[in-house]
């Protein structure tokens, strides 16, 4: 059995399976819970009902970015693995990132021709162990932290406060370091794919963002990151479909 037929397995389909299908019933209990407390307060049944509806429908769009992430990882790490990882905690920015350098560490790549399982349950371990203080550490600090951030739109009302600043820096050094990595990769091995695919959807991305500002054109607003994620993709395809490496 190869290692892509391995990774995607019958038994991982069924332990992924099971653990989405927790999820899925906690996310319904959620939401009964929810309307029969809505109810206890008096709220409007219609009021409700359609809270659920428009939810429903507005998460759909955003769910496009994380099927593209699917298809992303699942090339390397399998449907199952990609499933999982991104259905519950994970985001493609993330698992890819740690996915990679666990990779680069034991001294291969994001490649399905090179990898081998014990890459696989090295991979995941490295990713899961990086993710899951976040859910732990919440259980202690959430309280405290939430006070915090209310303080700190308190402050952003007022014009200004830490917290609106530190967001736009942790997000300016996030895409720096990426695009950094995808240059210097570039200049290193002559390898321009990476920050080529990137610059395309940065592209992208800033041409949704002006026209989304247009009112009837907000509804871009919600496609802007699918949308440039497939822009990259297809750019990518381009690039080394012409020969670029």
């Amino acid at each position: 059995m190869s290692y892509l037929e391995s990774a995607n397995s019958l038994p991982l389909y069924l332990i992924v399976g099971v653990v989405l299908l927790f999820i899925a019933g906690l996310c319904l209990l959620f939401i009964v819970k929810s309307y029969r407390a809505g109810l206890a307060i008096g709220m409007d049944r219609k009021v409700l009902i359609k809270a659920v509806t428009s939810s429903a429908s507005f998460t759909v769009l955003p769910s496009i970015s994380i099927l593209l992430g699917v298809i992303a990882l699942a090339g390397s790490l399998g449907v199952p693995v990609a499933w999982l990882r991104l259905s519950v905690i994970g985001n493609l920015q993330y698992e890819a990132t740690v996915a990679e350098m666990a990779a680069e560490n034991m001294g291969t790549s994001l490649d399905s021709s090179l990898l081998t399982l014990d890459h696989l349950v090295t991979i995941l371990a490295v990713m899961t162990f990086g993710i899951i203080w976040g859910c732990l550490l919440s259980i202690f600090t959430m309280k405290k932290y939430s006070s915090k951030l209310a303080i700190g739109r308190r402050s952003s009302a007022k014009g200004g406060g830490f917290a609106s600043i530190a967001m736009t820096a942790m997000m300016i050094g996030l895409c720096s370091t990426f695009v950094g990595s995808y240059l210097s990769q570039a200049l290193r091995t002559t390898t321009f794919v990476p920050f080529l695919t990137a610059l395309v959807s940065a592209l992208f991305m800033a041409l949704f963002d002006a026209l989304s500002r247009r009112r009837s054109l907000q509804f871009l607003d919600s496609f802007s990151l699918a949308l440039s994620m497939l822009a990259g993709m297809i750019g990518s395809i381009i690039f080394t479909a012409g020969g670029i490496r």
